[in-house]
């Protein structure tokens, strides 16, 4: 079984985290002073703001973990509108296409889902174009703070730092009133913005799961119930444009806690999911949200569905934004396998 702790998607390790550790010791020149570790910690964009021209030290990762070329690839695609359809059969296909996604791979791309996506994406970058002094004020050493700017994957852990920022957002379907008066208020419309996505991603997470759990065979609301009173996090990641991308990641390899991640991206690829074998660069489709599997629906699918590692590169040209909406259940909740997938009372 697992418990569900505190969750930040920034700062906490995971069960499947592939801890990085620096090259060594003259792979890059020099060591980081104090002053050039505290400008790291306020960020990527802090440093592309300073111009630099090649990869910070504490970047660099040794050979064996440098992500290797890679094409973009497809993964399933899941048409929502064929999942509501009032045909049987094509809602019973679509309903096993995803099955079989969330079996072989744990990731796909789902269409025709009717959330807005450019306005997310537009405030999502237009925040993280906001001069430093204002970004700043978000930053919190409290990793469980409800609103919070940061760096990096774990950055005070990390031993090698990730190309990335982020702003933490706590959404828990039950409490969004209460924490949106607490959201950046710039710039403008960021709180009406990211609160209707943030809501419309919480009705989209529940069809989903619903999906999810009818394929499984488990029937009743009990679940659905606790998910409508658990969790949701949206992590708004931008990855800056890198001077020297094949040394770094944008994130290192993880696998997500909850029940479901949402994905909202624009159209500059850099998700790569690991299918056991190999690392495969998803090429996102216009429109689409990508969907993932964690590790609390492994386990409450007694292991039929796949948690994977996945993690983010970046590259020379172009800055990437995304946004991970994270859901599960209440945090004090134990998770185990569900009782109608124990055929033989095990785990």
């Amino acid at each position: 079984m697992a418990i569900l702790g505190a969750a930040d998607h920034s700062s906490t390790h995971h069960p499947q985290q592939q801890q990085l550790k620096p090259a060594a010791a003259g792979a890059s020149p020099g060591s980081p002073s104090e002053s050039n570790k505290e400008e790291e910690l306020k960020g990527v964009r802090h440093l592309c703001e300073r111009g630099i021209t090649a990869l910070p030290p504490r970047y660099v990762l040794p050979p064996s973990d440098r992500p290797a070329p890679a094409d973009a690839r497809g993964i399933p695609v899941i048409d929502f509108a064929r999942l509501r359809s009032p045909v049987p059969s094509e809602r019973a296909a679509e309903l096993a296409a995803m099955d079989a996604a969330c079996r072989d791979l744990g990731f796909f791309q789902v269409v025709n889902h009717g959330v807005e996506r450019e306005e997310m994406l537009d405030v999502a970058r237009r925040f993280f174009l906001l001069p430093q002094e204002e970004r700043e004020r978000h930053m919190s050493p409290d990793i469980r703070a409800p609103v919070r700017y940061g760096t990096s994957f774990n950055q005070l852990n990390d031993g090698v730092l990730c190309w990335r920022d982020f702003l933490k957002l706590l959404c828990n379907p039950a409490k969004m009133d209460d924490v949106v008066p607490s959201w950046p208020n710039n710039p403008a419309h960021l709180r009406e913005v990211m609160s209707s996505y943030a809501r419309a991603n919480q009705r989209l997470f529940r069809e989903l799961i619903s999906a999810a759990l009818e394929a499984m065979g488990i029937t009743g609301g009990g679940v659905l119930e606790e998910l409508d009173n658990g969790t949701q996090m949206m992590m708004v990641n931008c990855f800056p444009a890198c001077p020297e991308p094949d040394l770094t990641l944008g994130m290192p390899p993880h696998s997500d806690y909850g029940f479901l991640t949402i994905l909202l991206q624009d159209q500059v690829n850099g998700l790569e999911v690991n299918d056991g074998q190999d690392w495969l660069l998803v090429d996102p489709l216009p429109g689409a949200l990508i969907v993932n599997v964690g590790d609390h629906l492994e386990i409450f699918s007694n292991g039929r569905y796949k948690s994977v590692l996945h993690r983010v590169r970046v590259n020379s040209t172009m800055s990437r934004i995304s946004v991970a909406s994270l859901h599960s259940l209440p945090p004090e909740r134990v998770i185990g396998a569900a009782p109608e997938l124990l055929a033989d009372g095990t785990p």
